[in-house]
């Protein structure tokens, strides 16, 4: 299991996911390898060797970014797992590519200063539906 984060091209108008547009449709992000160029930017030592899948690995914690296989990238996905600085590393990550990027927490944006509580409430939901045991 883990935390994951949608980014995509999100209204910037938008306070919240309600006030989406139903028929919004986001443009793409640019082209994947610069968007692994711009991630490995934050991170260097991001193994791209697979470009549609990405591994960022930390001391207790990774993330792992599924960009897809298509040359233009629509949005990614960030799978993030474990201690709290990986949440440090997402809002850099979408910071650094003045993205937006949807909670699945929350259900809402993604918001840096509430992050790190948002991965805890998540990993308290993991362990309460694994027993403590992810897997």
């Amino acid at each position: 299991m883990s935390w994951d984060i949608f980014v995509q091209d999100l209204p910037r108008d938008a306070k919240s996911v309600a006030e989406i547009p139903a028929d919004f449709r986001p443009a793409p992000l640019g082209k994947r390898l610069a968007i692994i160029e711009k991630i490995k930017g934050v991170v260097p030592s991001t193994d791209f060797s697979d470009p549609s899948w990405g591994r960022i690995d930390g001391d207790g914690w990774s993330i792992e970014v599924d960009c897809g296989s298509e040359e233009d990238c629509r949005g990614f996905v960030l799978h993030v797992r474990d201690a709290d600085f990986a949440a440090v590393v997402v809002s850099e990550i979408l910071e650094h590519l003045e993205v937006r990027a949807i909670d699945s927490q929350t259900g809402d944006f993604f918001v840096r200063s509430e992050a790190i509580e948002s991965l805890r409430r998540w990993r308290g939901y993991r362990n309460h539906v694994t027993d403590g045991n992810e897997g």
